[in-house]
């Protein structure tokens, strides 16, 4: 079991990502308002033989489960859980980074609307035997939902507690057949500016379409989740509808959004904000304490809710306490170099 102890600490973590993204916000957006109430201390344990309990879905007013869900989704009790305080439905729906439709973090709530996410389908190429264009239906058709509670930590010190409903990537995978060539998973967002506000930004901070890629066995372990749903239901259009990627020890920003197309290949892809600020943000972007942001501290993080004057502050684990799980994909490689 992994302990992961409340811990405040003075150092006070940047809401900011790139500088030039920095320079672009504040001409134009206002600093979000710190959301309120404390969150628990954190444990993490797997689930009995009988799985772990599905969230009923959240009404987001009050927090409470909602009546008559139209968008309920069905998902078996999951391998994976967490013994720790969820952050509240509002909260993971409206702070969210999705520059495609702005760069603040209420942006995607009040732009996402235009994306239309039905129908919705997912191109596979390179090295799998079975490369085609694929109805997302016909994607996860073979495979039964399950929900995980995991935690997720932004590059930006801030994190969250959130059960997500998917299947594990592998098991997508291995229905194209991979061949014995294929070394990355790249994945790429949807290009569309006239649904995705973000992408017409005049002084846009990314080189669009958005781009992320694992190695191979990180795609393939157990914990790497494709997401449709969280709480219960549909995902939002803002938490990345109607599929994306969770990869909880890694952070969020490797967790791709509204995926389009699937990428196997032999040689390593060019991720867009490694590309964007190679500096700052590395290929592998492992949740790691000792390698701090080259403007700010990755020690602890803001965990949401909070307050100004109370931010619950907790302090940061290696592999955002996955390490069990996943240690073992990097033995021998230094982590300060192969950020």
């Amino acid at each position: 079991m992994l302990l992961i102890n409340k811990k405040k600490s003075s150092a006070l973590g940047s809401e900011i990502t790139p500088k030039k993204v920095y320079q672009e916000r504040r001409r134009f957006i206002k600093q979000s308002a710190w959301l309120a109430a404390a969150g628990a201390g954190l444990v993490l344990s797997g689930c009995s033989q009988e799985g772990c309990a599905v969230s009923e879905p959240i009404d987001k007013k009050t927090d409470r489960p909602k009546q008559g869900v139209k968008e309920q989704l069905q998902a078996k009790k999951g391998k994976y859980g967490a013994a720790e305080s969820l952050t509240p439905y509002e909260d993971v729906t409206t702070y969210n980074n999705f520059y495609e439709f702005g760069t603040g973090k209420g942006d995607p709530a009040r732009n996402a609307h235009t994306l239309i996410t039905d129908p919705w389908s997912v191109v596979i190429e390179g090295e799998v035997a079975k490369p085609g264009r694929y109805n997302l239906e016909d994607i996860l058709k073979p495979h039964t939902m399950e929900e995980r509670i995991y935690r997720l930590r932004c590059v930006e010190a801030w994190s969250m507690v959130i059960p997500w409903i998917g299947i594990p990537l592998a098991d997508i995978l291995k229905q194209f057949e991979p061949t014995s060539r294929a070394r990355y998973v790249e994945f790429t967002t949807l290009y569309d500016p006239e649904q995705m506000s973000g992408q017409r930004a005049r002084f846009g901070a990314l080189d669009w379409p958005y781009v992320e890629a694992l190695r191979i066995d990180e795609a393939m372990n157990p914990l790497t989740l494709m997401a449709t749903g969280l709480y219960g239901e549909v995902l939002p259009n803002q938490n990345g509808a109607p599929f994306r990627l969770v990869v909880p020890w890694k952070y969020g920003f490797k967790s791709i959004k509204s995926i389009v197309k699937i990428r196997l290949t032999e040689q390593k892809p060019a991720t867009t904000w490694e590309s964007s600020a190679p500096q700052e943000y590395g290929f592998y972007a492992n949740v790691n304490p000792e390698v701090d942001h080259p403007r700010w501290s990755q020690k602890n993080e803001r965990r949401l809710p909070g307050t100004l004057l109370s931010p619950n502050r907790i302090e940061t684990h290696m592999f955002n306490g996955y390490e069990e799980e996943v240690a073992h994909l990097y033995k021998g490689m230094d982590l300060s170099k192969y950020y």
